[in-house]
């Protein structure tokens, strides 16, 4: 498969270069090497770590697709920061803008006052919006998480519309402060009414693809419009383009319009977290582009940030009802990520990286479905641009196989290869690789996947 030349160009500034086993390594001050360091974490360290019980390595070196460990091992990192690194580990372009902004004296700390950084930021950001958003937006900064812009949105519609509740889905992810756990599919004792969100293999409806589509939008239209269906008019609908952390699960484009129409029939503000789809991820620059739909709220964080903490909400002018400080944050004015954020907007437009991100991510789904057609453990494929899952089941029922996925995960790792787990029993094997992902290192990944699937499976059985 050869690269466009965009992408060829791109991978051309993604090549780590060689390094020796012993060189660059960085000594730990307690010692021990990294086993001493991962002691020390495990000592030191909450219950509430995640990543560091099932990735038990000790990065010292990254770049591109790459990440070394203290011990002299490389991986591939298909996890990039749970979505975060758009253009991998420490690309030029970021380190360019981050280090320009510190040779410059310009203050790294400024709350929300007006600076030449914000301002590129914001020009660069308001650039690729859709367009119709553009036109008439305002944003705001908020602390760097992307569970505060999800706090953040939630204040605001309840601010503008004067109503409380809360439309959401099944399987959603939007945070794990109390109101973003409270929007999430998990999320017990909060006044949210949680609709279906259309799915093929789980239809809750039985039936799956456009058919199962339409009863969930028809669910949600009737539930709305019955006076006695117990949902008051609701301050908003928040949905995810595609759903990450419930298992890599697209809206369908043409059920994803009808809440778009459903919404604004009966002035209920649609807020799209984009979070984790936005910056080219799903083969947009959006993932409500995919739908040609135009959202009231948008809440982004992660890739706009250029690898930095930074997250914002973009809204429609007719929202902005607020006082001020009525939503603040200390580390809302964060100079570094704003730069690498901008330097970032700018390199995935300029490189057409979603375009990228569509024709690669079809490549590399069709060739993960000719592998399940060999492994009926593989439930289903699914996903949209470089963000990608594997479903495993038992092969004999069908039911969620999240032992086996483990096992996925850990065969991943030996072969050196970051993979990380999601979906509504941790059965699905996700991969978030950077859109500077070249044809290559997919087939690497590919492959080191392949091998891996059938080795947990006979581990396992």
């Amino acid at each position: 498969m050869a690269l466009t030349e965009p992408a060829a160009a791109v991978a051309a500034t993604q090549t780590p270069p060689h390094v020796p086993p012993q060189a660059g390594r960085v000594a730990a001050p307690g010692g021990g090497g990294a086993d001493g360091i991962l002691r020390r974490q495990s000592q030191r360290e909450s219950a509430a770590r995640t990543y560091a019980r099932s990735l038990p390595i000790v990065p010292v070196r990254a770049r591109g697709l790459t990440i070394e460990g203290a011990d002299g091992r490389r991986y591939l990192d298909c996890l990039s920061g749970a979505g975060t690194l758009a253009l991998g580990h420490n690309h030029p372009v970021v380190l360019e803008a981050i280090r320009g902004v510190l040779d410059s004296g310009a203050p790294l700390h400024v709350l929300d006052l007006a600076t030449p950084v914000k301002d590129a930021f914001t020009t660069e950001l308001f650039a690729n919006l859709p367009p119709a958003l553009a036109d008439d937006a305002r944003i705001q900064f908020c602390g760097p998480a992307g569970t505060d812009a999800v706090e953040a949105a939630l204040t605001l519609v309840r601010a503008a519309t004067g109503r409380r509740g809360l439309l959401a889905f099944t399987g959603a992810y939007h945070g794990m402060t109390a109101g973003a756990l409270g929007a999430s599919g998990g999320a017990p004792d909060v006044r949210v009414t949680r609709l279906p969100y259309p799915q093929d293999l789980r239809c809750p409806f039985g039936v799956g693809g456009p058919e199962g589509a339409e009863l969930a939008a028809r669910w949600t239209q009737n539930l709305l419009d019955d006076p006695k269906g117990g949902v008051p008019a609701p301050a908003a609908m928040i949905v995810e383009p595609v759903q990450g952390e419930g298992g890599v699960i697209p809206a369908p484009d043409a059920w994803l319009r009808r809440m778009r129409e459903i919404t604004e029939a009966r002035g209920i503000p649609l807020i799209a977290d984009e979070v984790q789809t936005g910056v080219g991820r799903t083969g947009a620059f959006w993932g409500v582009d995919h739908a040609g739909v135009v959202p009231d709220v948008m809440v982004l964080s992660k890739a706009i940030g250029g690898s930095l903490p930074l997250a914002v909400i973009v809204y429609r002018s007719g929202l902005d009802v607020w006082g001020p400080g009525a939503h603040a944050g200390t580390f809302r004015g964060n100079q570094l990520a704003m730069a690498a954020g901008t330097a970032t907007l700018a390199f995935v437009r300029e490189n057409r990286l979603a375009e990228r991100a569509a024709a690669l991510g079809e490549r590399m789904l069709t060739a993960l479905r000719d592998l399940a057609s060999h492994h009926p453990c593989m439930g289903e494929v699914r996903g949209r641009g470089l963000m990608l899952g594997v479903e495993l089941v038992d092969p004999d029922t069908g039911a969620a196989a999240p032992a086996l996925a483990t096992a996925v995960r850990q065969e991943c790792l030996d072969r050196g290869l970051i993979v990380e787990l999601g979906g509504r029993h941790g059965a699905v094997v996700r991969l978030l690789p950077p859109l500077t992902l070249t044809d290559e290192q997919a087939a690497a990944v590919l492959d080191r996947l392949a091998d891996a699937i059938p080795a947990a499976a006979a581990r396992t059985h």
